[in-house]
């Protein structure tokens, strides 16, 4: 009759050695599973956010509104300012927006600013100006009507006119004498680059163009 026999010390070893081994290797894949699922999350968050502020932008340009002795658009390489019509039928007169780029506790933003609704030619001069002061200086006042809207790099922006694209600051300006309303003509179309940081799910260069509908048939 055979007797009944254990294990040996060394088995018992090697058994465990292998089941932790089994074990950290689970571990690891769990943890590769859900950096994964979290650099996902994160990414479809940031495309979320993109889509919210170029659809923003497009809205704003959609929305430019040509009016006498005013500039429906302006570029200084700092900020973006336009005239445009307001958001809802409910809201009369035009509204002034700005675009830029400032940093806020240490991080470079994408910044939107808007102005409550205009309805005299003093009103828009004195937001106009408040916009460009808003870009580089903002006080109180200015920062409560600002939207951070994502992590910015850089950015930069051009204007498509007589066939070319060209940087809006070296264009040539209007034949003394015209008319102040079309001091500043909307271009035919728009160009945003902007440079999205690294270290974010979503990093590199995006480029944006904007049509205008007038030139473009109807569509952007």
């Amino acid at each position: 009759m055979l007797k009944a026999r254990g294990f040996t010390l060394i088995e018992l070893m090697v058994a465990i050695a292998v089941m932790g081994l089994m074990a950290l290797l689970s571990w690891r894949g769990l943890d590769g599973m859900v950096r994964a699922q979290e650099q996902t999350r994160q990414r479809a968050d940031q495309l979320l956010v993109l889509q919210a502020a170029l659809g923003q932008w497009g809205t704003d340009l959609d929305a430019l509104l040509p009016m006498p002795h005013t500039i429906p658009i302006d570029w200084d390489g700092q900020v973006l300012r336009m005239t445009r019509r307001g958001q809802a039928s409910s809201i009369e007169g035009a509204l002034v927006v700005a675009w830029a780029r400032r940093n806020v506790e240490g991080h470079d933003q994408w910044l939107r600013w808007q102005s409550p609704p205009l309805r005299t030619r003093a009103q828009w001069q004195q937001a106009w100006q408040q916009a460009a002061l808003w870009a580089r200086n903002p006080g109180d006042i200015e920062r409560r009507a600002e939207v951070a809207l994502m992590p910015l790099g850089g950015w930069n922006i051009y204007f498509y006119r007589d066939n070319a694209w060209s940087n809006p600051m070296s264009s040539s300006g209007p034949p003394p004498g015209e008319a102040a309303a079309a001091s500043v003509l909307v271009p035919d179309g728009i160009r945003l680059l902007i440079d999205l940081p690294p270290g974010q799910a979503l990093a590199g260069q995006i480029t944006r163009d904007w049509v205008n509908p007038l030139k473009g048939g109807g569509k952007t």
